[in-house]
């Protein structure tokens, strides 16, 4: 699997860790950015996604949205395809 994946995330954020356990299960690498360390990250994601809760994934510079979203797209079967 060879997708570029970004994840914006800060340090306590439980739905952030759900979202990473599942990438990691699937040997995906990805770029984390910290929203909560870095403000100019946080504006660079609202301005990229239209939202400002996090994560926030992208998948090839496409936002899928939040670990709920990952989630359903590994439950429809979507998921390994976009990360191909």
């Amino acid at each position: 699997m060879s997708a570029h994946v970004i994840i914006y995330t800060t340090a306590i954020c439980p739905y952030c860790m759900q979202a990473k356990a599942l990438l990691d299960k699937k040997h995906v690498a990805y770029e984390e950015i910290r929203v909560d360390t870095d403000p100019k990250a946080l504006e660079t994601m609202m301005s990229k996604s239209g939202r400002r809760t996090v994560p926030q994934i992208f998948i090839n510079d496409v936002a899928i949205g939040g670990s709920d979203d990952l989630y359903q797209l590994d439950s429809e079967g979507k998921l390994d395809a976009m990360l191909a």
